[in-house]
């Protein structure tokens, strides 16, 4: 059977059981780990209760990875900003547009996430969380990096999850692979001058918003 035919096989299988919210995240089948991965954009959450990786690449924005111990359900988050003081009563996960415009923000990000493990079945005392990114990447942006890895420990702190895993800072971007099932978080810092699309994925996503190195061997937390 050719890779391009398993993967279509695969992904079809995984979407039967995915969250229908999550039915536009794009999934694809990993040959190396022999699982379906799920590749979140900035603006974006995703969260399992089956054996799905979840990917991402950050440059100053954020990523919590945050799981169940106990029963293996949980999910990752990407988000650019820390903190909104607009008021979002009810989100139509229905409406992709909608579900971006909340979590785009950390206190959002956040909230969803932990909210929608803990309706599928999760508990608060089990809940663990890895945390990566806020790179100083946009050199031109005061240290958004820095003010998103602040909240993202505050928050985890404020509501006593505990935090055993974390490669923050620096100026490199980070390539994320998260694995729910397992709590096992793969990283890879890339050169960051041989990532320009990640700074101006992230610059173009901020403009949004506001008008709405070496290359290292992958890491295992």
């Amino acid at each position: 059977m050719s890779l391009h035919r398993q993967n279509h096989i695969q992904v079809k299988e995984c979407l039967k059981h995915c969250l229908t919210e999550f039915t536009h995240v794009n999934h694809y089948w990993d040959e190396q780990r022999q699982l379906v991965v799920a590749k979140i954009l900035p603006g974006e959450f995703y969260m399992t209760k089956h054996d799905v990786a979840i990917a991402t690449t950050l440059g100053s924005c954020i990523s919590a990875c945050i799981w169940d111990t106990k029963v293996g359900i949980g999910g990752m988050n990407h988000f650019m900003l820390p903190l909104t003081d607009k008021e979002v009563h009810e989100v139509d996960w229905g409406k992709r547009g909608m579900a971006s415009d909340a979590t785009r923000y950390g206190n959002f990000a956040m909230e969803h996430l932990v909210n929608l493990i803990l309706k599928n079945g999760g508990r608060r005392v089990n809940l663990r969380a890895k945390v990566f990114g806020g790179g100083k990447v946009l050199k031109q942006m005061s240290d958004v990096g820095q003010r998103n890895i602040d909240f993202a420990l505050r928050y985890l702190e404020d509501e006593n999850i505990q935090l055993v895993g974390s490669d923050i800072g620096s100026i490199f971007p980070r390539k994320v692979i998260f694995e729910p099932m397992t709590g096992k978080a793969f990283v890879k810092k890339l050169d960051n001058l041989h990532n320009d699309t990640i700074v101006k994925r992230e610059s173009d996503y901020r403009s949004s918003i506001d008008k709405a190195s070496i290359e290292g061997d992958i890491e295992l937390f």
